[in-house]
């Protein structure tokens, strides 16, 4: 590492890196620079790139720290070094967040966040269902019972389920399948979604419009798909506190654990402790919609 009054130099994998105002403070309520957050993020390098490897990327970016104006990018820079990997899908060229180095340079441009398509570039299809939990009102415990029952009905019908929390106030859970298309997995999304709507209207709702919505928990079923994101594993978050998207073991739901635990300061430790475990999500075979699929046909 270099240092020339106004900045700081770092060598990730042969790739010669300015990092402009490292002492700029991007969380206030933690003192956290952006030298810190470098320092964090390559550390965090081996587990977030595993999984936005090859998918299209989009990045919150806060230039003056989440104290100041953030904005979604989708669009690589023209100024992006030639060897940042990208893809052009449509008519917009999204950078792949496959090297160490890539990630290093998004966060010295004040990227904060990393959001991840739902398939792999040069797929039309997915490896899992999603549901996203989207706490709307009252406690984390509500969330993490509607979960945790979630998981225990799928259990019933042979199906496993991982879970993460989002970063914010929701959970997200992951159900490995067989590939198959966006428009089949949708159908089969949505047939959880109102089959736990009708079940457990105390719990969720579907209503889109926040003010129209009775339940404390908007179930999701609709981001995934074509062109969306969901925030990558292992991403921190522009909040207060720096949290960070951390996949749980259902042990912990059931033990009262709370999203803001995990935060860019200490997650490095619950790595070293339990590993990856979205890791066994990438390696499942996946389980066949095929049935649900027949099902739904003969549905009127």
């Amino acid at each position: 590492m270099l240092a020339d009054g106004t900045s700081r130099w770092v060598d990730v994998n042969g790739q010669l890196l300015r990092i402009t105002h490292p002492d700029k403070v991007l969380w206030p309520d933690l003192g956290l620079t952006k030298w810190d957050y470098v320092r964090h993020l390559a550390q965090l390098a081996p587990y977030l790139i595993r999984h936005a490897r090859h998918r299209l990327l989009t990045t919150v970016r806060f230039p003056d720290g989440i104290g100041g104006e953030g904005f979604y990018q989708k669009n690589i820079p023209a100024y992006a070094p030639v060897w940042v990997d990208r893809l052009r899908w449509k008519n917009t060229v999204y950078i792949l967040l496959n090297r160490p180095e890539t990630l290093i340079w998004l966060a010295n441009q004040g990227c904060l966040e990393f959001h991840v398509s739902f398939s792999y570039r040069g797929e039309n299809q997915v490896r899992a269902l999603v549901f996203d939990l989207d706490l709307n009102r009252g406690e984390f415990s509500t969330v993490a019972e509607a979960a945790l029952t979630i998981r225990d009905e799928l259990a019933a019908l042979g199906m496993d389920c991982f879970v993460k929390t989002s970063g914010a106030t929701g959970l997200q859970l992951f159900v490995p399948i067989q590939p198959c298309s966006f428009e089949d997995a949708r159908q089969v999304n949505r047939f959880f979604a109102m089959y736990f709507a009708s079940k457990y209207p105390h719990w969720f709702t579907l209503e889109r419009q926040v003010k129209k919505r009775r339940a404390p928990i908007y179930f999701d079923y609709l981001q995934m798909w074509h062109g969306k994101s969901i925030i990558c594993p292992y991403s921190p978050r522009a909040r207060p506190g720096a949290p960070v998207s951390v996949p749980l073991k259902w042990s912990e739901l059931e033990a009262g654990v709370r999203p803001e635990q995990f935060r860019l300061d200490n997650v490095h430790q619950r790595l070293a402790k339990e590993g990856d475990l979205f890791l066994p999500l990438l390696n499942h075979a996946g389980h066949s919609i095929q049935p649900f699929l027949q099902a739904l046909i003969s549905l009127p």
